[in-house]
């Protein structure tokens, strides 16, 4: 018995010899986790106050959203109304020009008429000033634009 008693013994002991260096580890780390336990409480603490400030901020954000937003709209209703009155210039726009191309395209053609045939000049007189009719057909267009 005395030799199952030492085997017994020394099993026990090479079992307690790794239990106690485990135990020693687990030690430590339960120390530096009790070190580090007073930052990590700080951590969570100022995460929570971050929490409750960005909850805080976000009416204040919508509001700030939907401020914006009316304002913004506003601008593009405006900027639509001043598309469309370009729109309206620049088809008046097009439309003189078409007109005045039209006069400069007969003045032209006078012209060349009356180098080809004698000269034949209508003249009148506008605040003393004589006029071809091409002339005339240029004043004319201009008027009847405004």
């Amino acid at each position: 018995m005395d030799n199952l008693d030492l085997i017994i013994n020394l099993a026990i002991i090479g079992l307690l010899i790794p239990t106690i260096i485990y135990a020693y580890r687990l030690n430590k780390n339960l120390e530096i986790l009790r070190q580090n336990q007073s930052s990590l409480a700080r951590l969570v603490e100022s995460l929570n106050d971050a929490t409750i400030k960005a909850e805080n901020s976000i009416p204040k954000l919508k509001t700030a959203t939907q401020n914006t937003s009316g304002e913004l709209k506003e601008v593009v209703n405006s900027a639509k109304n001043l598309k469309d009155d370009l729109i309206f210039i620049n088809e008046r726009a097009d439309s003189l020009a078409d007109r005045l191309e039209n006069v400069i395209h007969n003045s032209r053609k006078i012209e060349t008429d009356r180098k080809d045939n004698p000269p034949h000049t209508t003249e009148i007189k506008d605040e003393n000033i004589s006029r071809s009719e091409a002339e005339i057909e240029l004043l004319k267009a201009l008027r009847s634009i405004k």
